[in-house]
């Protein structure tokens, strides 16, 4: 406690220079945790779209530009044609048709442009194909429960942001549509969906008779690459993507992105490194005469060790909090500006996009670093000459 006080009160002594350094440090923190924590939030996005997918063959046109298994643009399938093709290849147990697309919704006569929403038309006899167990938030509601109703369930997020509940009424593309269930998920693309019939969503965006995407899931004993190989080799005008080659094709994305993360860190690091050594390295100087007096009246020299290790160590905690604080505050703004989605949305699930063991990991570094930056001063403290210093101090 009394190495402390001291450490605190050396602190004191430039207010100004500790302040400014304390301020580097909080602002390397919080650089390091809003890119990072973007970064890395919407690697999990890409890496998520597969799920819905999991165990099962993609089928896209050729012309098709696909991020795991969600095709982004490029052309479409005939529907009924495509289909029949795949269910006469061997190995096949099912089939699933589905539209994906990115609309533009309007909510009380105003269109919003929302290209970070969707919408997916599925054939209501295929939901639990797809979603499987997911639920309806409350368990209120129901599916769509045939081809021609205007009905639609929505993501939780969409829900949260146009305050949207079962009943409400929402237009798409001219198509008053009901809410009949709010989808209970985490999932990012689930989140910003709607979702309707196969045949409503064609009919809403004018693709009569077109699909993107089609499930084809193997029967047992069959594998997926077989699956692939066969569709590709009966269909000319489309690619069978295996859930492997789904991942190889997103998997550069992710590494550059890992690598840009680390070599962010390195160089903010780095620079946070310099800052604390040369701070410390400027205070010891100042203080020759404190250390001197301190090892004239019997303090050991570890203890003088310890007291600038200390110091620099508690300029790294203090930056390191208000970085983490600022750090995360910002990671939000920028997940806001990206997604066109309001701040508010984002505080209840803010450790979804900063998850605490990301800022634990940077909050250790940026204290292990700052600690580093005090060895060299440290020891220059260690090695000065009592003597010698008197005479030049005194």
């Amino acid at each position: 406690m009394r190495l402390l006080t001291l450490c605190f009160r050396n602190l004191s002594r430039r207010k100004l220079r500790t302040l400014l350094c304390i301020i580097g440090v909080a602002l390397a923190t919080t650089f390091v945790i809003a890119v990072g924590a973007t970064t890395m939030r919407y690697a999990t996005v890409i890496k998520e779209m597969n799920v819905l997918f999991s165990g099962q063959v993609m089928v896209v046109s050729k012309d098709a530009i696909v991020i795991q298994a969600i095709p982004i643009g490029g052309g479409m399938l005939p529907q009924n044609s495509t289909v029949n093709k795949i269910k006469n290849i061997t190995g096949l147990e099912k089939t699933v048709p589905i539209l994906f697309v990115t609309p533009s919704i309007e909510v009380s006569g105003t269109l919003i442009p929302v290209p970070e929403n969707f919408s997916m038309g599925v054939p209501v006899e295929d939901w639990r194909s797809i979603f499987g167990s997911t639920p309806l938030k409350g368990n209120v509601g129901h599916f769509p429960i045939n081809e021609s109703s205007n009905e639609a369930v929505i993501g939780p997020s969409l829900a949260d942001q146009y305050r949207w509940s079962v009943g409400t009424k929402i237009l798409i593309n001219g198509y008053e549509l009901e809410v009949v269930g709010i989808l209970d998920t985490k999932l990012a693309l689930l989140n910003r969906c709607v979702v309707m019939s196969l045949k409503l969503a064609q009919e809403i965006y004018n693709y009569r008779g077109s699909v993107n995407i089609i499930t084809a899931k193997p029967v047992q004993g069959t594998t997926q690459k077989n699956l692939a190989d066969a569709i590709e080799n009966q269909i000319s005008y489309v690619n069978a993507l295996t859930e492997d080659e789904r991942n190889d094709m997103i998997q550069p994305i992710l590494v550059q992105v890992e690598t840009w993360n680390l070599g962010l860190q390195t160089v903010v690091f780095a620079m946070s490194l310099i800052l604390v050594m040369t701070v410390t390295l400027m205070s010891v100087s100042e203080r020759r005469r404190d250390f001197a007096t301190l090892d004239a009246i019997g303090a050991s020299v570890s203890y003088v060790f310890r007291v600038v290790i200390v110091e620099s160590t508690l300029i790294g905690v203090l930056g390191g909090v208000l970085g983490i604080f600022f750090g995360s505050l910002l990671a939000l703004v920028l997940a806001s500006l990206y997604t066109n989605i309001s701040l508010a949305q984002f505080f209840p699930s803010i450790f979804e996009i900063v998850p605490p063991l990301y800022l634990i990991e940077i909050f250790a570094a940026i204290v292990s670093v700052s600690c580093i930056g005090g060895v060299v001063p440290a020891l220059n403290a260690m090695r000065m000459r009592i003597a010698e210093v008197l005479r030049a101090e005194y």
